[in-house]
This record gives C-alpha cells, structure tokens and sequence, in this order.
C-alpha cells in the first residue's frame, strides 16, 4: 500500500478528512499519509481526549472477544439494583435502548459469539507486526510485552476460564499447560495478594500509554504535514450526488475526497446526516491511577470481578465495568469505589476505608466506549456514498485494533476494493 508522495488523493486533489482524533482516527490518517495521500483531521476537542485517554491501554490477543457472549445478558440482568457489579444493566425508557438490547441478546449466542471471535481474531493477526512497524518509522508507541497474568480467587474458575480460552485461541497465541496454583501463583507476579489462588500467564501480551500513543501519532502526523484541527466540532458535510465535497465544522467548511467518521459516540449523529443509522451504545468504562508497593509487572486480569491493572509509566492503572446506563459520561463515584474494591481480592488492602480513595487515586475517569449489539466494530464504506466511510464501534478494543483498522481501512479507501478480512464488520450486517 504504497503511493507517491505529493500524489492526489483517492479521488481528487482535496485531502481525506478523518473526523475523530482517537487512536482509530489518528492510525487511519496516518497510514493515509505514509501512502502520500493529503489528509487533514478534525478533532472536537484534543487529540486522544476521550476514550483513548483512560483505558487499560492494553494490546491484546488473549481478551479480543465481543462484549454479547452465552449467558451475558442474564448477568447483567442479575445486576439490577447492583450498582457495585461489574457489568451494570440500568435500564432507560428508550425505545432505541430496548432494540440495542434485544439485538444485543440476539448476538449472545454460542455460534454469534464464536463467528465474532473469529473475525476480530483475523483482523488482529497483524498488530504487533504493525505496532513494530510504527516503532521503526520513529512513531513513540509506548509498548511494551510484559504478559498479561489472569489471577483467580478459584483454582476452579482459573482452569474453566483457561480451558475456554484454549478452545478459542486455536492456536493464535501460546498458553500455558495448566494453570499455578497455592503459594506459587503470586510467584507470576509481586503484587498478587495472599487471595490470589489460582494464575496463568499469555505471555507477549502488551501495553501502551494510550494517551501517550495517541500524542506521538499526532506528532508523527504533524510530521507528515498532515493539518489537524482541534477544538473543532463536526456538524455535517456537503454532499454532491453520492459523494461528500465538503465536511462542515463550527469554524467553516473543509473540502475532502473523502471523509471517514471514527468519531466514537459522536459517530451515529454524523453519520445520520448521511442518511445512516448506526445503532451505538455506550458501554461506561472506569477507571484510575494510583502508586502501589510493590507494582505490577505485568499487566493484570481480575478473573472473578472483571477488572484489570496496567503498568503505564510510573503508576498503575486500575479499571473496569461495563456499565449499560445510556449515551452519557457522567461519572458515578460508587462504580470508582466498586472497581478499587475489586482489586482489593487481588492487589491486597492498598486502602482501607473507601473514604481514604479520594487521597490515593488520581485522574478518575469515565468514558463511554462505543458498542453495537453484536460487539463488532463497522469499519466500511457508508451505504449510499461513494466517498464516505466509517470506523467506529471498537468497544474495549480501540488501542488494540487500531493499527490494523487504520491499515485495512486505508487500503480499501486507497483501492476501492473492500480487504477480506473486513467483510464481517460491513454496514449492511446490522440490517439484519
């Protein structure tokens, strides 16, 4: 995927447009820009500034699955009045809301789950080549492959999630033989506690400061010559015939050859004044920094309470939920607390009185993370267009799957050919 530099763009002198200055956005532009294609962005606020800034910044193999799994949906059922449990179900009187969930339940089936599985396990096959193909071109990626340890109050619950896991690898990636248990689990890693009773460790597993890539992108294509606006909010386009002219912001109109919505949440709203509906939810993640003694090393899977800890820089990040409550980033300090009393099984009594948590975390975050109801992303050309298309709805896997969306999805705008490995995240399967 190579174009001379200086070259016109896919269609026309006017520069690719990329709305959405998270890591999809930022990785979508700039392999625009390696192939010699000008290409502008538009952010509404700073790069990286929303759901790139405060994830685990995980790059995984080992945790690509959709979010609609067999028995998902009564879980978050059971979480009614709940709002301490990791996947929190409240539920809105939005006719829109109900449809997504109906859906949503309609994609937790076993032969749904696996077909999702398979396709983000295809579309991942390539990440580290491509996070290490960024390295070498000088882009500060930040990661690093310590291993992700998957710790368990249960020996049981360790070797029912480690046999799952086995079966649904296929062989992608190594896994141990069988999990370690007593004693010898918090060997895998100083900072498990004494509950710790049962751990496995995926080797090669990374981890990135996600706000950290997301700057250095920036600056890779600011290198480029790419022009990025910030501060800049998208309100709509211009369109001739099929094809997008011009996207409209609050500041003016900026012509394009093409444009691609990786906007997150504000995807739906763009892509309506396009004459399509994308059914999103968010999906409210939480999470915190904090200094912990001794620190992971690795990068942490709280098997029972679903929460994680990242290494990232001198702290730990410690995040989870899945929280269902609608399109809203308001953050509610009880899920901030039930998420530090989750890795209190785990990480030990780093704080004793959840009023201590206001003096030891720092940068608590909310942020909602784009799903549709079968837990895949759309990364395609928008029905109707020619010119116009779309990558969002990467759940808990934007860091993960940005590179390989931004390469796929630059070749198929630079060729007109849709990849194959981008067939099960088209437009029209949400038709159905």
């Amino acid at each position: 995927m190579t174009r001379a530099p200086g070259a016109a763009g896919p269609v026309g002198d006017a520069p690719v447009v990329v709305v959405g200055g998270g890591v999809v956005g930022l990785c979508t532009a700039y392999y625009l820009a390696a192939a010699g294609v000008p290409v502008e962005v538009v952010e509404r606020r700073g790069l990286g500034s929303g759901v790139s800034r405060g994830n685990a910044g995980w790059v995984c193999l080992s945790h690509s699955t959709p979010v609609p799994a067999p028995g998902v949906l009564r879980y978050a059922l059971r979480s009614l009045g709940r709002p301490d449990s990791p996947l929190y179900l409240r539920p809105l009187p939005d006719p829109a809301f109900v449809r997504w969930l109906w859906r949503f339940w309609r994609s937790s089936t076993p032969a749904a789950f696996r077909h999702g599985y398979a396709a983000v396990a295809e579309l991942n096959r390539t990440t580290f080549d491509l996070f290490d193909g960024l390295r070498e071109a000088g882009v500060d990626t930040t990661l690093t492959r310590p291993g992700m340890v998957h710790a368990f109050l249960s020996p049981a619950e360790a070797r029912h999630h480690l046999a799952i896991q086995r079966e649904m690898a296929d062989g992608r990636y190594p896994l141990p033989d069988d999990v370690t248990t007593g004693a010898d689990a918090r060997l895998l890693d100083d900072a498990l506690s004494t509950g710790v009773r049962a751990a496995y460790l995926v080797e090669g597993e990374g981890v990135v400061d996600p706000e950290a890539f997301a700057r250095a992108l920036g600056e890779a294509l600011a290198a480029a010559g790419v022009k990025v606006h910030e501060n800049a909010e998208a309100t709509g386009f211009r369109s001739t015939g099929g094809r997008v002219t011009a996207l409209r912001t609050a500041q003016g109109e900026i012509p394009c050859s093409a444009v691609v919505v990786a906007a997150g949440m504000r995807s739906p709203g763009l892509l309506r004044a396009l004459g399509s509906s994308l059914p999103l939810q968010a999906g409210k993640g939480y999470s915190f920094s904090v200094d912990l003694d001794p620190a992971p090393r690795h990068t942490l899977y709280f098997g029972e309470r679903r929460a994680v800890a990242s290494p990232i820089g001198a702290t730990t990040r410690i995040g989870g939920t899945m929280e269902l409550s609608g399109n809203n980033n308001r953050l509610d300090w009880r899920r901030v607390v039930a998420v530090a009393l989750a890795s209190r099984h785990y990480l030990g009594r780093w704080f004793d009185d959840p009023d201590d948590l206001v003096g030891l975390i720092r940068d608590p975050w909310v942020g909602g993370r784009p799903f549709l109801p079968d837990g895949l992303p759309v990364i395609d050309r928008v029905p109707g267009h020619d010119n116009a298309y779309a990558a969002t709805g990467h759940g808990m896997l934007g860091v993960t799957l940005g590179p390989v969306t931004g390469h796929w999805l630059a070749e198929y705008i630079l060729t007109g050919r849709r990849p194959g490995v981008l067939t099960p995240f088209r437009f029209d399967r949400l038709r159905s």
